[in-house]
């Protein structure tokens, strides 16, 4: 007789040894009083074992385990928040105090080392760019000295009186096209449009004119617009302003050249 074998007395009851085991269990349990007791003091619980259901019990036992590693987690995780929250504050905290304190040094030490100085060219006329618009006004030309920028050319139609001055300055992506309208009176629906060396045409800017008028005695100043085309200087014939009816018929007002 051996002590795994009074060990195996559960085992046994619960029906989980093997063939070989369960008879040598068997053999053992002739000659062993106390395994034979154990047995019978055993075949109630297992009758009661035999109606429970094991797979919700294992199912039971796993979600009472993670249940608390969940919890366990959402401690460990809140507990990280703060702690990333209160760096994170600090961190906060000192670039602004590091750049308030540039930036008040940038204020005081380099404005006057950064500012240009009033007579040099470039403090009183700032550098073009040939990728962006040139902000009006910008060069001296054009209708009775309105400031255009580029090759500026100039035009008044002999039958509606409208004067146009167009300035054609080549970028990067196309051609900016400025222009001053005069002597237009309202109320009008009109846009500038472009007719290429092809024949073909392009509308390049819309606009209103009110009753008093553009370059009138209502109203002297000449209307100063910009527009911008991806065609370059090279593919425009000539520019035309003209006047937009309810209808959509359309009228030339002036062109240019």
């Amino acid at each position: 007789m051996t002590q795994e074998q009074h060990f195996d007395v559960a085992a046994y009851a619960l029906g989980v040894l093997d063939e070989r085991d369960a008879a040598r269990f068997e053999d053992h349990l002739i000659d062993c009083p106390a395994c034979a007791i154990e047995l019978e003091s055993l075949l109630p619980v297992v009758d009661i074992l035999s109606d429970v259901d094991a797979d919700a019990l294992v199912a039971t036992e796993q979600s009472r385990r993670d249940g608390m590693v969940l919890k366990k987690m959402i401690g460990e995780v809140k507990q990280e928040r703060r702690r990333a929250n209160s760096r994170r504050l600090y961190s906060l905290a000192a670039a602004v105090v590091i750049f308030a304190m540039l930036s008040i040094g940038a204020l005081f030490a380099g404005g006057k080392l950064l500012a240009p100085d009033p007579q040099s060219p470039q403090a009183q006329a700032p550098p073009r760019s040939s990728k962006n618009l040139d902000p009006l006004p910008l060069a001296k030309g054009g209708l009775g000295g309105t400031p255009l920028a580029g090759e500026v050319l100039t035009n008044t139609d002999s039958r509606t009186n409208v004067t146009a001055s167009v300035g054609f300055e080549p970028k990067d992506w196309g051609t900016q096209v400025s222009f001053a309208v005069s002597n237009v009176k309202g109320p009008l629906t009109c846009r500038l449009v472009a007719v290429r060396t092809d024949g073909n045409s392009e509308v390049l800017s819309t606009w209103t004119v009110g009753e008093k008028g553009w370059g009138t005695a209502a109203q002297p100043e000449p209307l100063l617009l910009q527009a911008a085309t991806a065609l370059p200087r090279a593919d425009i014939a000539h520019i035309q302003v003209q006047s937009i009816d309810s209808k959509g018929a359309t009228e030339t007002l002036v062109r240019v050249p």
